[in-house]
C-alpha cells in the first residue's frame, strides 16, 4: 500500500496497520501529507481486515511539526480553505474528524514533538501514548495571531476541560508527556524505552478480539458531535487568519528559521520574538 503515498510508509500484519509519517525535514502537515492521510483513511474505511491503525513518525524528533506555514502564500489553499471538505468543516478539521470517525481503533505513538495541526491529529485519535523525555505537545497558533483551526479547541475542551484548554491555547507552551497525561491530552506517558512494546501489545490484543467486538464497543462509545463547536472554531480561525498580522508573522517565522530542524527545536521562542517585534 505504501506505493500509493509519497509521505507515508504503510504496512499491515494480522489486522494491525502501521503508518509511519515521513515528510522531511521536520514532518510538517503539508497538503501532500493531508491528502495522503485522507486517502489512507478512506481506503481503510472499507477494509474489513484492518482492525487497528497505529501512527508514528520516521523522525525521532518530530511526529507532525504543525501545519505547513508556506500555505500562507499558496493561492490555491487560500482561495477556498474548505474546498473538498465535508459541509461545515474546513480541510484541517476534516482530517481530524475523519480520524475520529474511523471504524478501526486509531492509536498515536508519540515519541517526538507535535504542535498545531500535529497536536490536533494526536487529540483526534482514539488513543495516544507519549514517550517521557521525548514527546511534546503544543498549540502555538496564538503566537502567529490565529487560533487552532483543525479541531484543537474542541478536542481540548472535551479532553482537558475549559480552564486547561485556555491555558494550553493562550499560554502557547510546549507540554511534556507527563503533563499531557495529567491534563487528559494523551492516555499515558510511558518511559521511552517501553512505548514500542506497550503500543505493540495493546494494538495486537485489540486486533485479536472476536469479530464484531471493536464495532460494538465503538458504537457504545461514539465520538461526541462537535459540529457546532467546529463552526465556531472555523469562524474564529478564519477571522484572525484574514488579518494582515497573521500572514506577516507566519512569513517572518519562516524567514527566522521555522520549519528547519533548529528553528523547530525552539519554535515557541522564535514565534514569541516575532510577535514582540511586531508590537
Amino acid at each position: 500500500m505504501s506505493q500509493l503515498f509519497s509521505t507515508l510508509r504503510v504496512t499491515g500484519d494480522r489486522g494491525v496497520v502501521r503508518v509511519v509519517i515521513d515528510n522531511p525535514p521536520v514532518n510538517v502537515l503539508s497538503l501532500a501529507v493531508m491528502t495522503d492521510l485522507m486517502t489512507l483513511l478512506a481506503t481503510l474505511r472499507e477494509d474489513r481486515t484492518a482492525k487497528v491503525i497505529v501512527f508514528e513518525s520516521a523522525d525521532p524528533e518530530f511526529f507532525i511539526a504543525h501545519v505547513d506555514m508556506t500555505l500562507v502564500d499558496d493561492e490555491d489553499a487560500a482561495a477556498d480553505p474548505t474546498a473538498g471538505a465535508p459541509a461545515g468543516l474546513n480541510v484541517f478539521q476534516a482530517l481530524g474528524e475523519a480520524l475520529r470517525s474511523q471504524p478501526q481503533v486509531t492509536i498515536v505513538k508519540l515519541a517526538g514533538t507535535a504542535r498545531g495541526g500535529g497536536a490536533e491529529f494526536v487529540a483526534a485519535a482514539d488513543m495516544a501514548f507519549a514517550a517521557i523525555g521525548r514527546a511534546g505537545l503544543g498549540q502555538m497558533e496564538v503566537l502567529a495571531g490565529i487560533v487552532p483551526g483543525g479541531g484543537g479547541t474542541q478536542y481540548l475542551l472535551k479532553k482537558a476541560g475549559r480552564n486547561r484548554a485556555l491555558e494550553i491555547v493562550l499560554g502557547a507552551d510546549l507540554f511534556d508527556a507527563q503533563t499531557a497525561e495529567r491534563y487528559g491530552w494523551v492516555n499515558r506517558a510511558l518511559p521511552a524505552e517501553e512505548i514500542d512494546a506497550f503500543v505493540d501489545r495493546l494494538a495486537r490484543g485489540i486486533a485479536d478480539l472476536p469479530d464484531g467486538t471493536i464495532a460494538a464497543v465503538k458504537s457504545a462509545l461514539p465520538p461526541q458531535d462537535l459540529a457546532a463547536g467546529m463552526l465556531r472554531e472555523h469562524e474564529a480561525w478564519a477571522s484572525q487568519f484574514a488579518r494582515p498580522a497573521a500572514a506577516k508573522l507566519l512569513r517572518g517565522a519562516l524567514a527566522a528559521g521555522a520549519q528547519t530542524r533548529d528553528g523547530e527545536r525552539r519554535l515557541e521562542h522564535l514565534l514569541r520574538a516575532m510577535a514582540g517585534d511586531g508590537k
